[in-house]
């Protein structure tokens, strides 16, 4: 008999996450656009309103997951939660560049807390012989902020102005705090323990054990990054600007439907299997989408990327979540998300410079020899850690 995965602190944990990503796809698109347009801000300015937001975001989710079992994961939840609502209402005063830099860094304070202890608590609520297929619907509340959030942005943007898109923030936001009021850990998981100090060793802010597998899964930050950054123009300069804003929706209509069954199967064959599927499928999205001249490839290039990205995304951190000791959990969470966000930094800028010497069919056709050497990566990985050891999960009876 399965053991039961859609348990009231799961649904809640995932609705709370679905509306934070939202809040934050919304502001993510949008910011820019109002930083130019309303603030009169310099476009060699305007990336500092990301780089902020991750830079803090990145600082902070070390220290988070070091003092997860200190102060509890459900009370370091809801104190992110707070903090994304208080930036979410503070928003209506930004009316300048250096006031919204100051609240994207306290913003992104609660951004790294709350998607470290998200990771952590779902992990723990997720019963071992289904994790691979729990952690897959769990992070496609995420893909489905990303293909919505952005949507509703710049939809409200155009419509009703900046306003409305604060308004939506906030009450997305009301409604993750919310969300997250509904969970509750059993009292032997949530251990607060005064001999737990602050420790700014390294070897304190980092969990060894998932760095590697961390690193792998930042090469494909770097790679999305030119997807996530540029893809909407690259629509444009082939003359499918009336589809662009489709490809996001079928990346995540895609992904709803396969993930019952990418989730299942990590959780019968392991983890090995999956990322090389993931992988190559995510290759074959690539190809398609350099090859796009009609929207029936762009979009099918969309559908590719969509399981291939967004199963591997999910399966790397299962993997990082499997590996660690039960106790760092937290610490190899925050490890997997400020290493994978800084080759996301790292990637939004490179990719940039490479865009302007090369072009979209070579940036995207190009990337797909940096897929192939990921391959090569994994396979070093899994080799030097033992496929058990790096996640082969028993097989559901």
């Amino acid at each position: 008999m399965k053991e039961k995965l859609w348990t009231k602190n799961f649904i809640s944990i995932s609705v709370s996450n679905l509306f934070l990503f939202l809040s934050f796809y919304l502001l993510l698109t949008t910011l820019p656009i109002y930083a130019l347009q309303d603030l009169h801000t310099k476009e060699s300015s305007v990336g500092l309103i990301v780089s902020v937001f991750l830079f803090a975001a990145i600082i902070i989710r070390p220290i988070a997951g070091q003092q997860m079992e200190r102060f509890g994961k459900r009370f370091l939840f809801l104190v992110s939660l707070s903090i994304f609502l208080v930036s979410s209402i503070l928003y209506f005063l930004t009316d300048s560049l250096t006031s919204i830099l100051l609240l994207r860094f306290f913003h992104g304070l609660g951004f790294g807390i709350a998607t470290t202890a998200a990771g952590t608590i779902v992990a723990e609520t997720l019963p071992d012989s289904r994790r691979g297929e729990g952690m897959g619907y769990f992070a496609m509340s995420m893909n489905l902020a990303m293909a919505f959030g952005p949507f509703l942005g710049l939809t409200a943007l155009n419509e009703f102005g900046i306003h409305s898109v604060f308004m939506m923030a906030f009450c997305f936001s009301i409604i993750s705090f919310i969300a997250g009021l509904l969970i509750h850990l059993p009292a032997t998981k949530v251990i607060k323990s005064k001999e737990v100090k602050f420790n700014f060793k390294l070897n304190a802010l980092i969990e060894r054990s998932a760095v590697k597998v961390s690193l792998f899964a930042a090469l494909f930050g770097i790679i999305y990054s030119s997807i996530i950054s540029f893809v909407s123009v690259y629509a444009k300069s082939i003359g499918l600007t009336s589809v662009g804003s489709y490809f996001f929706i079928v990346y995540a209509i895609v992904l709803l439907i396969s993930r019952p069954f990418t989730g299942k199967w990590f959780d019968l064959y392991g983890a090995k299997y999956i990322v090389y599927a993931s992988i190559i499928l995510f290759g074959a999205g690539m190809v398609l989408l350099s090859l796009s001249s009609s929207p029936v490839i762009f979009l099918i290039s969309a559908a590719f990327i969509g399981v291939g990205y967004g199963t591997l995304f999910s399966s790397l951190q299962t993997i990082v979540i499997q590996d660690a000791p039960s106790e760092k959990r937290g610490l190899a969470t925050a490890t997997y998300f400020s290493i994978y966000d800084l080759g996301m930094s790292i990637g939004s800028f490179v990719v940039g410079i490479i865009l302007s010497k090369v072009g979209f069919h070579a940036l995207y056709g190009g990337s797909v020899f940096l897929i192939v050497l990921g391959i090569g990566i994994f396979y070093l990985i899994t080799k030097q850690q033992g496929t058990n050891e790096v996640t082969e999960i028993k097989k559901i009876s």
